[in-house]
């Protein structure tokens, strides 16, 4: 699967605290302009240009922190599909080792195939080439007349 979570987490931290560092930015513009002891129509336009700053600054951060979201929740989703995955892979793994352990029980007392009366499921599942440990094919990877789909709850 792609992406790291821990690594997107971060990224989301560090959204987080950009936010709260222009949000202070805001404030401190606003803060300047007021404090001044300036007066006049000059004066009233450099605090009202001020505020105006300060409200795009604030929209800023809003969309800062709004990433920052988009970013955890992508990492909440990245460790489900992850989990998802491995539940795959490790049920895929079970039916092939119950199918390798009992190839040998199989055979019925005549001499013939068991197999043969399973559809040829030892065979096919022998013939299974899953997707690389860990990659989002395993998501789809469905085996007709077996499994619907490992990952069917993705």
């Amino acid at each position: 699967m792609y992406g790291d979570p821990s690594a997107l987490l971060g990224l989301a931290r560090r959204m987080r605290d950009v936010a709260g560092d222009v949000r202070a930015e805001a404030d401190r513009l606003v803060g300047r302009a007021e404090a001044t002891t300036w007066t006049g129509v000059a004066a009233d336009a450099v605090r009202r240009r001020a505020r105006q700053r300060a409200g795009d600054l604030r929209r800023t951060a809003a969309l800062h922190d709004a990433a920052a979201e988009a970013l955890e929740r992508h990492a909440r989703e990245v460790d489900r599909l992850r989990e998802l995955i491995a539940a795959a892979e490790r049920r895929l793994a079970r039916l092939l080792d119950a199918v390798r352990e009992r190839a040998d029980d199989w055979l019925d007392p005549l001499g013939g195939r068991l197999d043969d009366w399973t559809g040829g499921l030892a065979d096919r599942l022998e013939r299974i080439t899953p997707p690389p440990p860990g990659h989002r094919d395993w998501l789809d990877l469905e085996l007709p007349g077996l499994l619907p789909g490992l990952g069917s709850a993705a």
